[in-house]
């Protein structure tokens, strides 16, 4: 599960440069041809290029990943540029450099699968992420975080502190400049895996399913941005049932962080458009 904070502009560039351009906007005439136009004459050069009409609402959504030459013009120039265009067409858009990590901050609890994945890939480089803290409402998972060189914040959550961990938490994402705050697991009041699993396995389950979704105020009812299921059968315990299903939510949280780290996920209301 994931919210987001803006991302700050980056420095003007000295070399080619890797920008990622994201686009909402009503579906209309001449958009794509104003968009490409755009970037020719930037002197930019289109390097990957997705849309999606949503015949529904009349939507259109598009992400262009392109590059400028060396010495051409810097971000805020061509922020600036594209201006007129976005104003046009009633466009909601942003640009980043496409190579700019965003600044993650992770959050778990008790259970440590997806936090230990995701500290993997981001120490291997295969996620664009820095992370500048994990915090917990628990101790458990501070060795896993240590041996990561990652700080550990431990945030306590009861009915009498709520508020003020909440004030704690929102002083820690300005303090450390966070763009992207992921929920690995992190639940105030912790479900029981191993009495959900007996109940699975005594149902004679055969899928084993998660879901990565975006925060709101309604708990498990933000947008959907990644889900899969696995295939299981009657030979799996309960206790194999539990390892099946923190593998599927570890691949479905990295999945939804990463697409969410390359700008590859835009609103559509209550549901998501993913450029995979």
């Amino acid at each position: 599960m994931t919210m987001s904070v803006p991302l700050p502009h980056v420095a003007q560039p000295s070399s080619p440069t890797e920008y990622v351009l994201t686009i909402t906007c009503p579906d209309r005439p001449g958009l794509v041809a104003d968009v490409t136009r755009y970037i020719f004459e930037c002197g930019g050069n289109i390097v990957e290029s997705q849309q999606f009409e949503d015949r529904l609402t009349t939507r259109f959504f598009m992400r262009v990943h392109f590059v400028t030459v060396s010495g051409g013009l810097g971000p805020d120039e061509l922020r600036t540029a594209f201006a007129p265009i976005g104003a046009k067409h009633a466009m909601t858009w942003e640009m980043w450099n496409a190579r700019d990590p965003f600044r993650t901050l992770i959050m778990v609890s008790r259970l440590g699968h997806c936090l230990n994945d995701l500290l993997f890939r981001w120490s291997t480089g295969s996620l664009n992420i820095e992370v500048p803290a994990v915090v917990s409402n628990h101790t458990d998972l501070a060795p896993l975080a240590d041996a990561y060189g990652i700080p550990f914040h431990h945030i306590p959550v009861t009915p009498d502190t709520k508020q003020q961990a909440d004030r704690r938490l929102r002083g820690l994402v300005g303090e450390l400049g966070v763009h992207l705050v992921v929920l690995a697991r992190y639940m105030q009041v912790l479900s029981e895996d191993f009495a959900l699993s007996h109940q699975a396995f005594a149902r004679g389950v055969k899928l084993v399913g998660a879901t990565a979704h975006f925060v709101t105020p309604q708990l498990d009812e933000g947008p959907i941005i990644e889900q899969d299921v696995l295939r299981v059968d009657h030979r799996l315990g309960p206790d194999e049932l539990v390892t099946a299903g923190q593998e599927i939510e570890s691949r479905v949280l990295t999945r939804a962080v990463r697409w969410r780290t390359d700008n590859r996920v835009l609103l559509n209301g209550d549901r998501t458009v993913v450029f995979s």
